[in-house]
């Protein structure tokens, strides 16, 4: 999930779509133009109704969208314990998974396992938990979502003080020369706030009603969205 530097030594900002927002009855069929307009891996939101109070989907549609897109497929996991879902996760070729700091007990060995099973590590961070508590684990992680709207449904507005999170955040990754640990932020993201996102330091946008529930389509949305950021870099 290291986000891929281009030409000059400039990072690319990486854009995700969240499948959360997508039109389930027509999923393939989005998947395949989003990867088509340009996005560089998929986001899929896994909710089991505890951690969070909706319930999504869960291994078996990974699995599902395997055969229909080469993109990495990564997994968010809004769950409790969740430990249990890993195996699965790694049989059906999830590329990467996120964990959340406040629904893992034993994060240090939940990011061992995930890298153990060939996937990628990440970790969130709900809006009111301070990055104090990725202190110890930082050094393991490929990557950080801080979550710029509170976890559980879509569309949400984006919560102003997130700005000041991931700008320290990326003064933190600096300061400890962790700049190969991607910076991704999710909720909220829209043409009016990858702007000052990206400028606060984050270079993985996870984008999800902004891209699916666009009037124009997801393909000319996400093309419309990766002019912004182009220009905002």
């Amino acid at each position: 999930m290291a986000v891929p530097a281009e030409s000059g030594g400039k990072s690319r900002v990486i854009l995700a779509p969240s499948i959360l927002s997508a039109d389930m009855a027509r999923l393939g069929e989005q998947v395949r133009e989003v990867e088509e307009a340009g996005a560089e891996r998929l986001h899929l939101d896994m909710m089991d109704g505890h951690f969070v109070p909706n319930l999504t989907f869960g291994p078996l549609l990974a699995g599902a969208l395997r055969p229909v897109t080469r993109l990495p497929l990564v997994a968010h996991l809004m769950v409790e314990e969740p430990e249990r879902l890993l195996p699965a996760l790694a049989e059906v070729g999830v590329s990467g998974v996120i964990v959340h700091v406040e629904a893992s007990v034993h994060l240090h060995r939940i990011v061992a396992q995930v890298h153990d099973m060939g996937m990628r590590a990440g970790v969130a961070l709900n809006p009111a938990t301070p990055l104090a508590a990725l202190d110890e684990i930082l050094p393991e992680l490929d990557e950080v979502l801080v979550m710029s709207v509170n976890p559980g449904f879509g569309g949400q507005r984006f919560i102003p003080s997130s700005l000041d999170k991931i700008a320290r955040l990326r003064q933190m990754l600096q300061r400890r020369g962790l700049d190969g640990v991607a910076l991704a932020v999710d909720g909220g993201l829209d043409e009016q706030t990858i702007p000052p996102v990206l400028r606060a330091g984050a270079d993985l946008l996870v984008i999800g009603w902004a891209i699916f529930g666009a009037a124009d389509g997801p393909a000319v949305a996400l093309r419309r969205l990766r002019r912004v950021a182009e220009e905002a870099r």
